[in-house]
């Protein structure tokens, strides 16, 4: 016989109390209450690009599904409920490998299984140039290849969910076409394409800007270029790091304008040195790679990022501050918008899945203070 559980908060769009009656893991009511209380209730937080966190690298060719795992539980206690676990440019056996892990991490931790719908494959096919290729591995990259993506899924199971490539390459409009048939998203990404090679890529099929304005030549025409061309087109959802490093504030709310609230998307990026102490680590992507106490990861020595260093629900009042947006338009950043795609999650509606987290709003700094964290209707944060 199923118990139905209640958990309350403050709604962030009316500012009242909100009470959600959970059964079976699924919301089954919803209802305004009179509650006092100061937290407020949302649904969790959707981050479509993980890289690692706290010292827990994906991309370093010992990925193993105890860590993924341990992942799983710090991004539950960072505010998330759901991800995509993201590898990165690497050779064909790392990549291989690591989706093996994440795929056996889903089949053995429930938890797992819950938050983590598919994997997010940002590479190899970006472009070689220095610049635009970040921190990935300027030798493992290469073209796109259905022969390769078969063999992703074959190895993960059909998890792989959203490929960025560079769609400047020959082969970019018939791989679009042919994997974006089979439900999975593509996004334009570390790339060094004419405005014609990103309109032809939507055209094929893609549907999202992978970082807008990040991984892309430091140096390019004022116009036209392929940041323009990004957000010009209407079938493209920019997905943007507000981690007050990736972007300045003008640019941010700049790009925001020009997508509107339906057509843009939060991601953190995180990297495994994210949440780390200040100073400079060697890592197998990038080198040595210099945290600083604010929170920027660059590549040392150079003016090149190396990832993110904030998670997402630090993220959402950063970019409150850069754009002026509420607390309710800032969240659907972080949580329907880019649910849409990976089945409609960070929803709060009748017969979603119960993931919702519970935070209050310090007065001085603006931060989160994330109090709960529910992952289909079971308490996940406090563990």
């Amino acid at each position: 016989m199923s118990t139905d559980k209640t958990i309350a908060g403050r709604d962030p769009v009316t500012g009242g109390g909100i009470a959600i009656t959970m059964r079976d893991g699924r919301i089954a009511a919803i209802a305004e209450t009179v509650s006092q209380d100061e937290a407020y209730l949302t649904p969790g937080l959707v981050d479509l690009q993980v890289n690692g966190y706290a010292g827990l690298d994906l991309n370093d060719g010992a990925l193993t599904p105890k860590r993924v795992s341990e992942l799983t539980r710090i991004m539950a206690g960072l505010g998330v409920t759901t991800y995509l676990p993201t590898l990165v440019t690497g050779s064909r056996e790392r990549l291989l490998d690591g989706l093996d892990a994440i795929a056996t991490a889903r089949r053995e931790d429930v938890l797992c299984a819950r938050m983590i719908p598919g994997v997010h494959m940002e590479g190899p096919s970006i472009a070689p140039e220095d610049g635009p290729r970040g921190a990935h591995p300027a030798e493992h990259v290469r073209p796109p290849s259905l022969e390769e993506f078969d063999a992703w899924q074959k190895a993960s199971g059909g998890l792989v969910r959203l490929v960025t490539l560079a769609p400047e390459y020959e082969e970019a409009p018939a791989y679009i076409r042919a994997i974006t048939a089979q439900g999975v998203h593509i996004a334009i990404g570390h790339s060094s394409a004419t405005p014609e090679q990103v309109h032809a890529a939507a055209e094929a099929g893609a549907r999202l800007s992978t970082h807008l304005g990040n991984g892309a030549a430091a140096l390019m025409p004022r116009h036209p270029n392929l940041i323009w061309a990004q957000l010009a087109d209407d079938r493209l959802t920019a997905t943007l790091i507000a981690d007050g490093h990736h972007l300045p504030d003008d640019t941010f709310k700049t790009m925001l304008r020009a997508k509107g609230l339906e057509r843009a998307l939060l991601v953190s990026d995180s990297v495994a040195l994210a949440g780390m102490e200040p100073g400079i680590y060697r890592q197998p992507i990038g080198g040595d790679v210099e945290v600083r106490a604010d929170g920027r990861v660059g590549i040392a020595g150079t003016p090149y990022l190396a990832g993110a260093g904030l998670p997402l629900i630090e993220n959402v009042p950063v970019a409150m501050r850069m754009t002026g947006l509420s607390l309710a338009q800032a969240l659907r950043l972080a949580t329907a918008n880019p649910g849409a795609f990976v089945d409609g999650r960070g929803v709060m509606k009748l017969n979603a899945s119960a993931d919702l987290i519970r935070f209050s709003i310090d007065g001085k700094t603006g931060s989160f203070e994330l109090k709960n964290t529910l992952v289909h209707g079971e308490e996940v944060f406090p563990a």
